[in-house]
């Protein structure tokens, strides 16, 4: 019999809060990149505990496991390349200041 993901789903949910509150709460780019992060984690964690318990032990929720990471290092990227840009115009990076930006 699989295992029961009733703790992980819990892990889960608990990581994604947290990041939501995070990204709600912040200011800052580096915490907010920090909290959606934690948040895409947790829905790692939701996927692979998910695709654990499923009878045969597919290898679904891996896979897509694995497409989120690469999703997440292709943001880390653009996003810390934003912030640069964003401190070196402004000298802050502070996202009040991100909306200065446009035209």
């Amino acid at each position: 019999m699989p295992d029961a993901p009733s703790a992980a789903l819990l892990l889960s949910a608990v990581l994604f809060s947290i990041g939501t509150f995070g990204v709600l709460t912040r200011r800052g780019a580096i915490t907010i990149l920090m909290s959606i992060e934690l948040m895409l984690n947790a829905g790692n964690l939701a996927l692979i505990s998910v695709s654990r318990s499923l009878p045969g032990g597919g290898a679904d929720g891996q896979v897509l496991a694995l497409f989120v990471l690469a999703i997440a290092a292709a943001e880390a990227a653009v996003g810390l390349g934003l912030v640069i840009a964003l401190f070196r115009l402004k000298g802050s990076i502070d996202i009040d200041l991100a909306r200065l930006l446009r035209w």
